[in-house]
Order: structure tokens, then C-alpha cells, then sequence
């Protein structure tokens, strides 16, 4: 079955038929899904879904465009969450460079508080990286995040970049950007980088692949980057979803939990 690793289904785009696309999703060959939150109604959000469905889990954390509003009172509220057995990652977490909703440095500062939040209880992270390529490795090594764990979501570098979060033991999450027409990067280093650190991803409802691009994602949709990555790396498309179901399970479920 696909492990769908990084989806919004607390989104507004979902409110009309929540329920109807996630009570479907085995009959869509999905099996498992991690919702991923973004800001504090996200996180409380995403908590009721873990709650209702058996097959959601979630990580919780506060975005890079959103931090700002984050306190270390609010940190320990986070923490506070963290107790539920169905929170297995903190998330979405990083530095984004391309909005200008929030200042480089609490940024930063936020991304290292959230990483130490990780370590502390035991769970892997969820990178978000757009435009700080550079800073996003420096504070993962000097926070030494190679002991705690975690996937680049929508991975976007180049193969330069994509070497050294390997090295550092991290897992890519792959999207439906890998079947753009022009994702020829992606595409590249999809190639070069070793099945056992790929997850599927959709970022539902966003960056719907091709056939549906345009349309509201779904992870209905993984299929088609399962399929491109089988193309890419010459393997047939079950093959990729078991590796990758796998990879997603050992990421996110054999974390040592802390508290």
C-alpha cells in the first residue's frame, strides 16, 4: 500500500468532503497517511484526524512563514502534544526564503528551538527548505541532526545539495513537481539518489501532478509519482511503492520516544 508522507488534509480546500476522500483512500491503494501541520489551528486540526482515522498520523510544529508568532510557552504547548501516540514527527519545521512573511533570524532561531524540541522527544522532523539551501544545512549540522532524523519535504535542490542531507542520513520526500515537463533537476536527482531514502509525497491539496496538474491534489495522485520514479530508476511501480511504504515506517515508526 502507498504511505502518503506529507499531506494537509486539515486544509481549507477539504472542508466539503473531507471525510467522503479520506474514508476512500484505500480503495485508492493508500494505506497510510501523515498530515502535516503548519500553524496552531493546523496542529489542533490535525490532532482530531489522527483521533478519528486509524490510518492518520501526524506531525505538529509551526512553518517558517509562521513562526513569528511563536513563543517558548507555545513551544512547550507543542511539547505538551507531543504525548499523543499518533504524533510521529515534528513538522513542518525549516527556513523559507521566498516569502517575506517573517524575518531570517527568528526564523533560524525558530527552526533550531523546533529541532531541539525533536531531539528532545524523540522524533524525526519534517524540512522545509525553499531558497536557504545553505543556512538549512549549516543549522541541521550544527545542531547535529544527523542523531535525530528526518525527510527534506518537496526536495527541490540540485544533486550538490541533495549529497550532503544524504550524508547527513536524511530522507527525500518526492512530489508531483517530478511530473512537470520542466523538472528536469528532479528528475536527475531522483536518478542518483538510492530508493531506501525516497518517500512519496503529494503536499495535498497542493502541486497536483500531471495528468491533474491545476486541479486540487489528492494523495489519489500518488500513483503518478510512483510511476515516474519506477521510470527514473528503471524499477516497476510496486517495487517503488514497497520500498517507499518501507522507508516511511522506518522513518516514522521506529523513533525512540522520549518524555
Amino acid at each position: 500500500m502507498i504511505f502518503e508522507s506529507h499531506a494537509h488534509y486539515d486544509d481549507i480546500a477539504f472542508d466539503k468532503d473531507r471525510d467522503k476522500i479520506l474514508k476512500s483512500m484505500k480503495e485508492h491503494g493508500v494505506g497510510m497517511i501523515m498530515n502535516i501541520s503548519s500553524d496552531f489551528p493546523s496542529i489542533e486540526k490535525t490532532l482530531l484526524l489522527t483521533e478519528k482515522f486509524p490510518f492518520i498520523y501526524g506531525a505538529i510544529g509551526v512553518h517558517p512563514c509562521d513562526c513569528k508568532c511563536l513563543t517558548e510557552e507555545k513551544i512547550q504547548w507543542i511539547k505538551e502534544k507531543c504525548k499523543s501516540k499518533k504524533v510521529k514527527a515534528i513538522g513542518e519545521i525549516g527556513l523559507d526564503y521566498y516569502w517575506k512573511e517573517t524575518d531570517k533570524d527568528i526564523q533560524k532561531r525558530w527552526f533550531i528551538r523546533q529541532l531541539e524540541l525533536a531531539r528532545e522527544e524523540g522524533l524525526p522532523v519534517i524540512i522545509h527548505s525553499r531558497d536557504g539551501a545553505e543556512d538549512t544545512l549549516r543549522i541541521l549540522k550544527e545542531q547535529k541532526a544527523c542523531e535525530i532524523g528526518g525527510v527534506v519535504h518537496c526536495f527541490s535542490y540540485g544533486k550538490e545539495i541533495a549529497e550532503q542531507f544524504l550524508n547527513m542520513g536524511f530522507y527525500f520526500g518526492i512530489g508531483g513537481v517530478l511530473t512537470f515537463p520542466n523538472s528536469k533537476k528532479i528528475k536527475e536527482v531522483v536518478k542518483w539518489l538510492p530508493i531506501e531514502r525516497i518517500l512519496l509525497e503529494t503536499d495535498s491539496p497542493y502541486l497536483t501532478p500531471v495528468p491533474h496538474r491545476g486541479k486540487r491534489n489528492t494523495s489519489y495522485n500518488l500513483v503518478y509519482v510512483a510511476e515516474e520514479i519506477s521510470r527514473q530508476k528503471n524499477m516497476t511501480l510496486e517495487e517503488v511503492i514497497e520500498m517507499t511504504e518501507r522507508n516511511a515506517k522506518k522513518l516514522f515508526f521506529s523513533q525512540e520516544r522520549h518524555g
